[in-house]
Order: C-alpha cells, then structure tokens, then sequence
C-alpha cells in the first residue's frame, strides 16, 4: 500500500505538472493554491495540531570543480528568508534537484533580530492583496497582481503552522510566534533545510558569474579562510542576498540594471533638549506631515498616521517608521533635514480642542495648570509639563490666570508642532534599503529574469521595500515561494522529459 507521503508526493507531482507550459510559465490557477492551502481553514492556534513529526535526513554536499553528476544544481546566492524559504520549496517539488545555499555569514541572521528577537512573521490584518501592496513605498503598483495571489499572509502563516509553529496575531496585524521567539521561525526552516537534503554552506561569498556557452552559470566562489576559489557550475541562479553589495554586483555580471540602494526604515533626530528629557513617552496616535525643500509638489503618503515614541536623540515608533519609508529617497536627496509637523490630538478638530480648553479653564480655575491637564487629549504630564515650557507659561500659574491668547496657542501647538529634523537614525538590527534590480526586469510571476533565463530573484535584492509590521519579510516569502516553486517546476519538468 502507498504510503500517505507518497500519496503527497504524487499529489504535488500531479500539480506541479499542470503548472508547466512553455519554457516554465506557471499557470496561476493552479500555482497560486500553494501546498499550504490542501490544509483545512481553521483557526491558526488550532492548526498545529494536524502536525505530525516526521522523519528527519541531512544532506551535505560539497561544492567542488571536481563534482560530476546528472542531477541539476540550484545555487542560492544568501541564506535569509527569501534564500532559505525558496530553496526548501525548489526541493519540495523536485526532491532530485541539487541545492546548495551559499551564505557569507550566518543564516537567517535577520529573522532572528526582527520584532526585537521576536520574528514579526507577517502581517494578518491585510486579507485584500490590493490593500497589502499599499505597504509596500517601492513596488505598491507592480505587487498589486499576481505576487501576493500566489502566496500571500495567509499562506505564509499556514505555512509555518503546518511546521508545528503556533502563531498569533497581535491588535496591530503583526504576526509573531506564540513562543516570541525567532529561534521557533529559525528552527522550523533549517528542520525543513535539513530534511529536504538543501546544503547550506557558510562563510563563503560568491564573487563572480558569467554563462558558459551551455547556458549554465560559473560562479566564482570565494571561501573566507582560504586564497583561492572554486568554480561551481549551476543550472539554476537564485541571487536571494539583501542588500549586499555582494548581489547587486552579481545582477549587474548579468547584465541587469540596479537601482541605487538608501536607507528605509529609520528614526529621526531632532535637535530639541527640552524632548530628550521625555524620553520614553509614547503617543497611541498622532498624525506626522513632513515637509521638505527637496519636495514642492503634495505627496499623500508624507502624511502618516499612528503610534510615536520619544526617544533620547528624537522621535520613532511606527508612524515615524512608515514616513521614513514612504519619505526613503526625498530624505535622502534633502540629507535628512527637513520639517516634522505633529498632530498629538488627531481626532479633536482644532476648534473643538480649543473649547475643551476653554472649559477646562472655567471648571479648574482654581488649580495649578501643570496638575490640571485636560483628560480628553490623553497626554502624560511630561508632555503636558513641555507643552507649556515651549510656550512660556509657567506650570505654577492658575487656570484662571492663563489670557485667551495662551489658551489658543497651546490648542495650536497640539494641532501644529513643528519639529526640526536634522539626520536619521538607525531601526535597531532591521535595517531595510530602497533599491536594487528594477522589478520591471523580472516577471512576476515567477520571479525569473527577463533579460537572463533561469536566473531568478527574491527578497530584499529587487527594488521593492515595505513599512514596518511584518511587511518586508512577506516580500522574502512570497518572492522566495514563487522563484523555488517555479525552479523546482522547471527541474522536474527537466527530469521528467530524460526519462
């Protein structure tokens, strides 16, 4: 009798057969189902109880000039998400195929810094793909189609479940392990790494390509501790490194264009001793407008709404974060300086705050206005303590004793506070670059090279960037699922016609 693996594995044949026409095209019908979705849709908590462990095998295979075999090689070019996640689903549908993930450092380095050592996995509160391509300041047009249809949060997070990884989803829409730890994200892949036979080889940085007559690609790989390099013939190219300078040079070997990488995701200084000191005081809500000299024509997207933090250089916290994204390039045009406009009351329009205030005079005349802040703008007396030392008024003084003109600035300076920005700041470890190979140079659909065959992208390398929130590693997983799947597609379609 079959054994349920094989039953599995002739149902993944039969799919991944029905993906193929012409030169590997997917058909998305069939494609954008993902293995995820055989699982039953029940609640995420629940899932990992159809988890059954299973036997665990481990493939090395070295890398060498000397290495001669019919199997054809997949190189992964960086072991982050994107590289690591694509080359178990490569395997996954063509388990001959040979895969090797070359990494210059440690793997899945950032996964196990993001969410602060937690793995902000994805996000959950994006169902409609048109919306999660809003997240997205590089690439929110291009990612509006096929990409996140083929695997999206949802697959991603039955994915993960199906591994035995519990996850929650937080009030905001972030997606972490409900162990919050990123080592339970780390463990599953390089569990799946290992089982599936993908070599991972470390300390190794791939320094050049180029394409023999044959069509296939000779790497020059370089190893740290030694002088010299090997040669390594590939039939199959996954550049999966990030931001390193490392992958642009690759793509730029064959013959793509790179899009110069600045910095996403930061914080902004402000220079502002009176706020050092409210370092730590946080803001559920506020809305940020930046202005810059650089920009004259209305940017929607300059304008954020959302939860800030002050911090001893300046400002951070979400809304902040998302306007560094959204603001990636004009920032750096205008080296970091500009106007930061906050609204620490949004949802009180400016005459309605003003007469809060007005009342508020009327019914505590009596009282110290330092000890007396008006409940209904839900600030800290920190905050409301550098409100009125930025306007000059002492703390000390009555309510009774503030003019009608003090009582309209103050509602002004609520509405209205202008901060001046004078550089960034890094995010922590998570740190994110605007920049890379063009996406009108890749098909989308199957994350290959339009100017190169069987030369294929995931991750971070494309131009394509999302804000904070678990955004920029759905990208590595989509993008990563789409190229493995696709490769493996083409492997066994490969395998299948020598027979």
């Amino acid at each position: 009798m079959a054994s349920i693996a094989g039953v599995f594995q002739t149902l993944q044949y039969v799919m991944v057969r029905q993906c193929i026409s012409g030169f590997g095209q997917p058909n998305h019908s069939v494609l954008c189902l993902g293995f995820s979705s055989l699982l039953p849709t029940i609640h995420y908590k629940h899932m990992n109880l159809f988890f059954t462990p299973r036997a665990r095998r481990c493939t090395t295979l070295a890398i060498s000039p000397a290495t001669k075999s019919k199997e054809e090689l997949l190189v992964v070019v960086g072991g982050g998400a994107a590289g690591v996640y694509g080359a178990i689903h490569a395997k996954t549908v063509a388990p001959h195929l040979s895969v090797v993930v070359i990494e210059k450092g440690k793997p899945l380095s950032k996964v196990k810094v993001s969410g602060g050592g937690r793995c902000n996995v994805t996000n959950g509160h994006c169902v409609d793909n048109m919306i999660l391509a809003e997240n997205y300041p590089r690439g929110h047009k291009e990612l509006r189609g096929s990409f996140f249809n083929t695997h999206g949060p949802v697959d991603t997070m039955s994915w993960f479940v199906s591994q035995g990884v519990e996850l929650k989803v937080e009030d905001d829409g972030r997606v972490f392990p409900v162990s919050n730890s990123s080592s339970s994200i780390i463990d599953c892949l390089m569990s799946e790494v290992k089982e599936r036979g993908v070599s991972v080889q470390t300390r190794k940085t791939v320094t050049a390509v180029s394409i023999l007559s044959s069509g296939k690609f000779l790497l020059e790989v370089q190893q740290h501790t030694s002088v010299h390099a090997e040669h390594v013939e590939a039939d199959y190219l996954l550049i999966a490194s990030g931001s390193s300078r490392q992958g642009y040079t690759l793509a730029s070997q064959l013959g793509h264009s790179v899009v110069d990488p600045v910095p996403s995701l930061f914080t902004f200084k402000i220079e502002d001793l009176r706020l050092r000191e409210l370092s730590g005081v946080t803001f559920p809500k506020v809305k940020v407008r930046l202005k810059l000299d650089s920009v004259q024509r209305n940017i929607p997207q300059l304008t954020q709404v959302g939860p800030m933090l002050v911090t001893h250089w300046g400002l951070s916290g979400p809304v902040v974060l998302r306007l560094s994204a959204w603001g990636a390039r004009f920032l750096f045009s205008s080296g970091y300086k500009g106007k930061l406009f906050v609204d620490f009351i949004p949802d009180l329009h400016v005459e309605s705050l003003k007469s809060v205030l007005s009342h508020h005079k009327l019914q505590y005349a009596k009282q110290k206005v330092l000890n007396s802040c008006p409940p209904e703008f839900g600030i800290t007396k920190r905050f409301w303590s550098y409100v009125l030392e930025r306007q000059g008024l002492s703390g000390d003084i009555l309510w009774a004793s503030i003019s009608n003109s003090s009582l309209m600035s103050i509602g002004s300076l609520l509405k209205d506070c202008v901060f001046e920005v004078t550089g960034k700041g890094q995010f922590k470890d998570e740190f994110v670059t605007a920049g890379g190979v063009p996406l009108s140079e890749i098909m989308l659909n199957t994350m290959e090279s339009k100017i190169c065959s069987r030369l294929f992208f995931a991750g971070e390398i494309l131009n394509v960037d999302g804000v904070t929130g678990g955004f920029n590693f759905q990208n590595a997983w989509s993008g990563g699922f789409i190229a493995g799947t696709t490769i493996g597609g083409l492997a066994l379609g490969s395998y299948l016609g020598s027979k």
